[in-house]
């Protein structure tokens, strides 16, 4: 991504051009191997990535550096964790977080950084998805974490604290190294409601989420953040911690929803809809659900993307529409 390009748009002092990113999973991509070819060169203005990430093979199971086991059931997709290293708090007394000085290697990190703004490119940096929130139910496992909110249990407050000092280290390295943006990725919302009241996330969740974004935002560094399932309820709060451009789904949240808590306060990446609409709608509708994103949430300045995932069920007539109308209407706003 051109860096000027990219950071004008996210700041309000871009063209009107909405980027459009698709990802691809695999096991799509390997069923309409062809029609892919095909449509990546009817639509160049689209992104059309695949996503294969080879570590996640059916009936493979792998243990990270947090103690999590994780069990992958489907080719290429996310796994979900089945052991988790602090289900029983007696753990939690000989329990160590990774070292942060190994979260990558930073020297050949920090050379990658000077190529890509020596070359005009965006330097990203990026955190695991589940970074704190979903990090909590991997180590204590979902319902034990409820509980331990409900019942505000001392011990959840340490450990949230050993997580926050872990990724607090983790952005110092990265801006040490000149990034422009961080990715965060953490999944608050559940379909219809936060799975957990908003008194509760302001209480336990966004003090460290405010500690991380705005150290980044005072040292001039854009934060991302990736967050599935309904989040209308603590927009506000992602706003005030720092966020510069959120990235969260269309319909779970609503259009209409969006545009009045988010369009002009910070960029919006828009994750298009993977579970109805895009699945099993007919083309006039996708066409029409696309626009109505870009008309109500773009702007002249910019703020708006789209990104969409395609997974396993999702029909190739389909795939075409979507990148269609994307093809279609990403310029509605472009400065003439």
């Amino acid at each position: 991504m051109q860096r000027e390009k990219y950071l004008n748009n996210i700041f309000f002092k871009g063209d009107g051009e909405v980027f459009c990113n698709v990802w691809i999973y695999y096991p799509v991509w390997k069923k309409y191997e062809d029609k892919m070819g095909e449509i990546k060169k009817q639509f160049p203005g689209i992104n059309i990535i695949l996503n294969k990430q080879e570590d996640w093979k059916a009936g493979k199971t792998k243990r990270d550096k947090w103690g999590c086991l994780w069990f992958y059931a489907i080719d290429y997709l996310e796994g979900q964790v089945i052991e988790h290293p602090l289900q029983n708090w007696e753990n939690f007394k000989d329990y160590k977080a990774p070292d942060p000085a190994e979260y990558m290697d930073w020297k050949k990190f920090e050379e990658e950084v000077k190529i890509a703004k020596e070359k005009g490119e965006l330097a990203e940096g990026g955190v695991e998805h589940g970074f704190l929130f979903l990090k909590l139910t991997y180590l204590r496992g979902f319902e034990n974490l409820m509980i331990d909110i409900a019942e505000r249990n001392p011990l959840l407050y340490h450990l949230i604290e050993i997580i926050t000092d872990y990724w607090m280290d983790v952005v110092k390295r990265y801006i040490n190294t000149g990034v422009d943006l961080i990715f965060f990725g953490d999944d608050l919302g559940l379909q219809k409601s936060l799975p957990i009241s908003p008194s509760a996330w302001r209480e336990f969740i966004k003090p460290s989420y405010k500690k991380i974004f705005s150290y980044c935002r005072e040292n001039n560094v854009a934060v991302y953040l990736h967050t599935d399932g309904y989040i209308l309820d603590i927009i506000p709060d992602l706003i005030e911690c720092g966020v510069s451009i959120l990235n969260p789904q269309d319909l779970v949240n609503g259009i209409d929803n969006l545009e009045r808590a988010v369009k002009g306060k910070v960029a919006l990446d828009l994750d298009i809809d993977r579970q109805r609409l895009t699945v099993y709608g007919k083309t006039e509708e996708i066409d029409t659900h696309i626009f109505n994103c870009i008309k109500k949430l773009g702007s002249p300045e910019g703020g708006l993307s789209l990104v969409w995932g395609v997974y396993p069920g999702t029909p190739v007539e389909n795939i075409e529409a979507v990148i269609a109308a994307m093809e279609k209407y990403r310029l509605y706003w472009k400065k003439q």
